[in-house]
């Protein structure tokens, strides 16, 4: 028995050798071809063997001598791997080199077996249908021309299609510059503008210096600078720059120069005036606003008049605006939810109920204030049954999930996820519970909720809503005398549950803490001996997290709208988006300046009401949580410094 026991544990040991040997042997054929060393990256090949990762190993070479056009090659890969990641990806990069050598029937070949391609290829492949004298493209860049305002080079290349074939206006050359400059891309708005006649074409000067000095512009304008519209449109562009920065100001040079405008430029000018002042919670949105008259607006416009209007309880503004929106724009959740309110507000409460119930039930903040609404509760729904041990089986030998558990295990993170993510396409609610079980039960956190997430029909809310690390995180709210559903809303939107995260702006861990802000609460709660290199600690980055929540929390009325707010943005713009009257929290949320804040407060408030129903067996309130939300106060935050 020991000698079999001996032969086991060194077959064991021999595999842990073999998989080592070749773990490395794939990192360096990934390191050789990020270096281009074709000599080192063949050499480390020959070594991979049976290794999961072999596919991208073969992607490596193919890509790496694509040059060289073997179609061959190429189409044997393509066959081996059929619809895997790795083939979507070499597949994309092979229509871009065929596209670059203008070889059109092996463009159109390969983009029929595309599955998501990018929109760059898909200009390849309409470019393709355009050599042979296919116009059909053409129908489709017109649906995107007020959206794709920066194009990648093929996709310019089908636009100009567009105009040679004299498919769009000067309107429509004007209406697509507006939505350009007003996303801020003079630089492509520019480009757009060159589509027009020659004798139409601002001078590329005169825009260079409305964007840069706006006002140094409109004083030096030429006397007759209204005559064409070239120059009635510079100058409204130059209003819009002002009103970026100040709304008022631009508002008074607008009616400065009003009567010089035509009606077009003028409407446009207002709703840039109307849309900054939005942003910036100015009560005068609303009516100027209403200046733009019928403009059909871009869906930022719409969205921010209704938000105006919103705060100023201007309920018949409300409706107004979403009916005349997009119908793609029109039906998203919030709007959905803010046209019922609207005609509740009207006393048609029927008709607001019909559009509650188009929402009622989504997982999601508009879902669960209309089924507030409606007067249900907000409950998770019944426990799917757990994966069965053949569904286990299943997800386990799933080539994709394979490869993404061993991108995880090497700790290649971004290439797990799009592997992990590409291999969840098509599959049933069956095999997404049993993937998300596999992602908890190996502690990836953040894919076990994404995949969980996915389910139509079964759900399974433990996993949706997972909380691990109970043992520092439940302590640590108790402590603090704060709402662990909360604590773990704000947690969930924050890492996912990931301890190694660092976002683009540096923040670390599960509470994604500024390397400033850390240092300051670890000094405030007199954490000795803090440095940077615990931040990713678990129970220090916890420790820290729900200090600075209870330290926001108090300087902010203890309401956790603001602090949610203020721990994505900073206490002190949460203080100044508030009113000068008291304002619905879900008013307040909706109107939050900043997009990814917005959607932020919106995702933890929604995910704390779920977290306690979990936790505590009953519904929750939504609308509670959200409660009202004081007017601003001239009165400082207790503590001066917070950060």
């Amino acid at each position: 028995m020991k000698f079999r026991a001996l032969l086991i544990g060194l077959s064991v040991a021999f595999s842990a050798l073999a998989q080592d040997s070749r773990d490395t042997a794939f990192l360096t054929a990934r390191d050789a071809f990020r270096a281009g060393d074709r000599n080192k990256l063949e050499r480390a090949a020959a070594q991979v063997g049976s290794h999961e990762l072999a596919p991208y190993v073969e992607n490596y070479q193919l890509r790496m001598f694509m040059d060289q056009g073997n179609a061959e090659a190429l189409r044997d890969f393509f066959s081996r791997y059929e619809k895997s990641y790795v083939v979507e990806k070499l597949r994309a990069d092979w229509i871009r080199w065929l596209g670059k050598r203008s070889t059109w029937n092996d463009v159109e070949a390969e983009y029929a077996n595309m599955i998501a391609p990018e929109p760059d290829v898909t200009c390849y492949n309409q470019k393709a249908r355009l050599a042979r004298n296919d116009l059909s493209p053409l129908d489709e860049a017109q649906k995107l021309w007020l959206t794709q305002l920066e194009p990648a080079e093929p996709c310019r290349t089908v636009f100009d299609a567009l105009v040679a074939n004299q498919r769009v206006t000067s309107e429509e050359v004007w209406a697509r510059a507006h939505r350009q400059f007003e996303a801020n891309r003079p630089g492509q708005a520019k480009v757009t503008l060159s589509y027009l006649p020659d004798n139409q074409i601002p001078d590329n000067r005169a825009i260079d210096s409305a964007v840069n000095s706006p006002m140094a512009y409109l004083v030096r304008q030429p006397a007759n600078w209204s005559t064409g519209r070239a120059g009635r449109e510079v100058a409204a562009l130059a209003i819009q720059r002002i009103a970026m920065n100040d709304p008022r100001v631009a508002a008074d040079e607008l009616e400065k120069i009003a009567n010089r405008l035509q009606e077009p430029e003028r409407q446009w000018a207002w709703s840039q005036v109307g849309l900054h002042a939005a942003k910036k919670h100015l009560p005068e949105a609303v009516n100027w606003n209403n200046k733009t008259g019928k403009l059909i607006l871009s869906d930022e416009g719409y969205q921010w008049k209704v938000r105006a209007a919103l705060r100023a309880q201007e309920w018949g503004v409300v409706h107004d605006t979403i009916q005349a929106m997009p119908p793609a724009l029109a039906t998203l959740p919030e709007w959905t939810y803010w046209l019922g309110r609207s005609l509740k507000a009207g006393g048609r409460t029927s008709d607001a109920d019909a559009l509650f119930e188009k929402i009622a039930g989504q997982p999601n903040f508009y879902g669960n204030l209309a089924d507030e609404e409606l007067g249900r509760t907000v409950m998770p729904p019944p426990r799917a049954n757990p994966p069965s041990s053949e569904e286990q089986k299943a997800a386990r030998d799933n080539p994709g999930i394979r490869r993404a558990m061993t991108f995880f295990r090497l700790e290649m993170r971004t290439d797990a996820v799009k592997e992990w993510n590409w291999s969840l396409r098509g599959m049933d609610d069956r095999e997404l519970l049993a993937a998300a079980d596999l992602a908890k039960r190996n502690q990836i956190w953040d894919r076990a909720i994404n995949t969980a997430d996915r389910t139509k029909y079964e759900h399974d809310y433990t996993l949706r809503f997972l909380s691990p690390y109970g043992e520092h995180v439940r302590p640590a709210a108790r402590n603090q005398s704060l709402d662990d559903a909360w604590v773990y809303g704000l947690m969930r939107q924050e890492s996912r549950f990931i301890t190694s995260a660092k976002s683009n702006v540096g923040a670390y861990g599960l509470m994604q803490l500024m390397p400033a802000t850390a240092k300051w609460v670890a000094k405030k709660i007199g954490l000795n001996n803090y440095n940077h290199a615990r931040v990713n600690d678990t129970e220090t980055n916890v420790l820290l997290g729900t200090s600075y929540m209870r330290l926001v929390m108090e300087n902010l009325d203890n309401h956790p709208v603001l602090a949610s707010a203020a721990y994505n943005a900073g206490p002190g713009r949460a203080k100044k988006w508030r009113a000068d009257q008291p304002l619905e929290g879900a008013i307040y949320a909706e109107t939050i300046p900043f997009s990814e804040t917005r959607d932020y407060v919106k995702k933890v408030m929604s995910n704390s009401v779920y977290y306690s129903a979990l936790f505590n067996g009953k519904p929750d309130s939504l609308k509670t949580r959200l409660g009202t939300v004081g007017p601003r106060s001239a009165e400082p935050m207790k503590i001066q410094d917070l950060p």
